[in-house]
């Protein structure tokens, strides 16, 4: 009978020992979310300047294609809008002034990319001798910084609202201006 009452024994203290207890739970969640709360804002921010980096690079790309514009359509001069420099719609089996299939990137020329707005204003003139290209987030979440840039081909990047700098591409880290 002895061996019996072992058995029941270890039965016992098996079953007070399965599984986790609400301390132990508790631990591990807190865990998780001071990680979380660690992680989540380096995340915004990073995709942040994503966006402010690629609106950079589209402006650069939209550059290129006015340029490109201005030397395949020159009684017209560069495009006034962003639609003329993609397909328009169109199966660029014959380009046109309209639809000159420069860029390719139809999110681009509808205007709204990673959550930039863009926006091409020419000079009024015909053919267009001067052009402004501005990139402007959709909301503070997509980025803090604004992208301009003319036919000079000087990319600006700027807060909105605060005082005018160099006006001038920087590099590096700081507080309020726009660094990449």
């Amino acid at each position: 009978m002895s061996s019996v009452r072992g058995q029941a024994a270890i039965k016992r203290t098996g079953v007070n020992s399965r599984g986790f207890s609400l301390v132990e739970i508790l631990v591990v969640v807190m865990v998780i979310l001071i990680i979380a709360a660690i992680a989540i804002p380096n995340l915004v921010q990073s995709k942040m300047r994503a966006n402010e980096a690629a609106a950079v690079a589209s402006v650069k790309n939209i550059n290129t294609a006015e340029t490109l514009f201005l030397n395949s359509y020159p009684d017209v001069g560069y495009s006034s809008n962003l639609a003329n420099l993609g397909s328009n719609g169109t199966s660029c089996e014959k380009p046109t002034s309209t639809n000159s299939c420069i860029i390719m990137d139809e999110s681009l020329t509808s205007g709204l990319k990673n959550g930039y707005i863009f926006e091409i204003v020419g000079d009024g003139n015909k053919p267009t001798a001067g052009y402004t290209v501005n990139a402007s987030p959709e909301s503070s979440l997509n980025g803090r910084c604004s992208v301009s840039s003319s036919e000079s081909g000087e990319v600006r990047l700027f807060v909105p609202g605060a005082p005018a700098t160099s006006g001038k591409l920087s590099l590096g880290s700081g507080g309020s201006s726009c660094d990449l």
